[in-house]
């Protein structure tokens, strides 16, 4: 409890902080302020970030593999053994995805309660854009519809297989249970909240768009060298 207390100490110290930042600069804000801080957090998780987003972009690419495969076994031990094997060829990971959300729930449990009770040194910057009161929820839910929306984004670039019923429904499922969450929590939270799925969402664009040169295909490609160098 003492260790979440000081996280949730450390928070406020940041969120004051860079808000001491935009108020050097002339714009003071805590709006800006979350904002910042949410791209510093994921620039602080991009090393994760990138290593997820890869593991899932090769997901996606042996799918018709794994599809082959549980087709051809009806056995569910035999299926899961060769597709752990096709994981392992391939160098996917089908729990990468677990770490980055693993260490962002903390951050994200602290922001909620810091935010809760947050002391602003000036009260007047707690309003973003002139409607958003960082510490209340958002009454006009223009905040709430962006984190679903954003989060259907987010979702939409990273599911590796449309086919899978517990993909498409998590698809459809995660947009409105953000949404409604955002509804409830203070507006700094829910702001967090897209700034973070607007940045992940970008990223993965640009994983998406990169070559997928899998573990496999770069061997065949080693041998295939040494038979040219060898003949």
């Amino acid at each position: 409890m003492a260790l979440f207390n000081s996280l949730v100490d450390g928070m406020t110290w940041l969120l004051n902080f860079f808000y001491n930042l935009t108020q050097d600069v002339g714009i003071p804000s805590y709006g800006l302020a979350i904002i910042i801080f949410t791209i510093v957090v994921k620039t602080a998780l991009l090393p994760l970030t990138i290593k997820q987003m890869r593991s899932m972009k090769v997901m996606q690419v042996i799918q018709p593999k794994i599809k082959e495969i549980q087709e051809k076994h009806k056995d569910p031990q035999k299926a899961n053994a060769a597709i752990m094997e096709v994981y392992k060829a391939h160098g996917a990971n089908p729990l990468s995805g677990c770490l980055p959300i693993l260490i962002q729930m903390p951050i994200f449990i602290a922001l909620f309660m810091a935010l809760k009770d947050f002391r602003y040194i000036d009260e007047a910057h707690a309003v973003f854009l002139s409607i958003f009161h960082l510490s209340k929820p958002d009454s006009f839910y223009i905040l709430p519809i962006l984190a679903g929306v954003s989060t259907y984004f987010q979702q939409k670039l990273s599911t590796t297989n449309l086919d899978d019923p517990t993909q498409k429904m998590l698809l459809y499922m995660m947009p409105v249970m953000f949404a409604w969450f955002s509804s409830t929590v203070p507006s700094g939270l829910a702001l967090y909240w897209v700034v973070f799925n607007v940045a992940g969402a970008v990223q993965q664009y640009f994983i998406n768009k990169q070559p997928m040169v899998l573990k496999e295909d770069t061997k065949e490609n080693e041998g295939s060298g040494k038979k040219r160098k060898n003949n």
